[in-house]
């Protein structure tokens, strides 16, 4: 079977490519009605994670492409459809054993952390100027290549354009911090009251275990886990919200998770105690026991702590810190 085009228009969300993928299995017939779809199991025959699956599986079944039943995942085929016992495989997704999953990275991703980590650590020291061409023959590269990588960046909040249509790093002092965490305040308690009646249990008690095992570690962490710790509540579990509103809005406030990312452990020291991580056992334990209500105040008081340890930490960096020297930022 010849395998469905998985190629996109440039800055095309993920899990708007991998509607298309299902949509087009669903359309031809290749993927049969009643096949029973769950988020892990496409998100491994596609090469992604769940999140953008389980955004594509809402978007097939407000189109009425996919549906529920009394049990596990999403079925082929519209409301009343009875689920069969059909083995899910890549040929029905339309990908091929030997296609390069959907989620192959595009050329920006190889670049994207190196960039980030440099933005985040000048937007401490305040706002400079990127030049686009400079970044591409930085790590020679097409101009496409390093627009892609801004645009990401512009999503995130961690840079725009200004007046000129000039890429300028957005300035990360404490004014702007407290602006986002006044945001996060607004919206991710919002969020998790959705998110709380949606996740399933078993996405829960993977977050709890990986908290238990860092806190054991602790201090003896990667900062990649630690970031990770931070998505699973910021990001993944909030990502069952069922308003899109609110999904859209919550990526401008993240670049006060790359801040963490990028200096917790380097730039800045690791705290004596757990930077955050009694605080997220304690949401996601509420989350756990149904309790959506006390979730909300445990993470309303979370942010709110949190707001004060970066707003230090950004003044750690500018005191302990040179300011970078980046080539391609002035």
């Amino acid at each position: 079977m010849k395998s469905q085009s998985t190629e996109s228009a440039p800055g095309q969300p993920l899990y708007a490519r991998i509607t298309q993928v299902l949509a087009n299995a669903l359309r031809t017939g290749a993927l049969p009605a009643g096949a029973v779809l769950l988020e892990g199991h496409v998100a491994d025959l596609l090469g992604v994670t769940r999140t953008p699956v389980r955004q594509a599986l809402r978007e097939l079944e407000a189109q009425g492409h996919v549906s529920r039943f009394e049990g596990r995942g999403l079925v082929a085929g519209g409301a009343g459809t009875q689920p069969q016992r059909i083995a899910l495989t890549g040929d029905m997704l339309g990908v091929a054993a030997t296609d390069e999953p959907v989620r192959k990275a595009p050329g920006w991703e190889a670049l994207y952390h190196g960039v980030e980590q440099s933005i985040v650590h000048l937007s401490v020291f305040g706002a400079y100027r990127i030049n686009e061409i400079e970044l591409a023959r930085h790590f020679n590269v097409g101009r496409m290549v390093a627009r892609d990588v801004l645009v990401h960046a512009e999503a995130l909040g961690l840079v725009a354009k200004d007046e000129r249509s000039r890429w300028t790093v957005i300035a990360l002092d404490s004014k702007r911090i407290g602006d986002l965490y006044e945001l996060r305040l607004l919206l991710e308690p919002a969020a998790l009251a959705s998110a709380a009646r949606a996740i399933p249990p078993e996405e829960v008690q993977p977050m709890v275990r990986r908290l238990q095992r860092a806190a054991r570690a602790y201090p003896k962490v990667q900062r990649a886990e630690l970031d990770r710790l931070e998505r699973d509540l910021h990001i993944d579990l909030l990502s069952y919200c069922a308003n899109p509103a609110i999904l859209e809005s919550l990526p401008r406030t993240r670049c006060i998770l790359t801040l963490s990312k990028h200096v917790l452990g380097a730039a800045a020291p690791m705290p004596a105690e757990d930077p955050f991580m009694a605080e997220h056992m304690a949401v996601l334990q509420a989350v756990a026991q149904g309790d959506a209500a006390q979730a909300q105040s445990l993470l309303r008081r979370h942010l709110e702590v949190s707001c004060d340890k970066v707003t230090q930490r950004a003044a750690y960096v500018r005191s302990h810190m040179r300011v970078p020297r980046i080539g391609y930022a002035a």
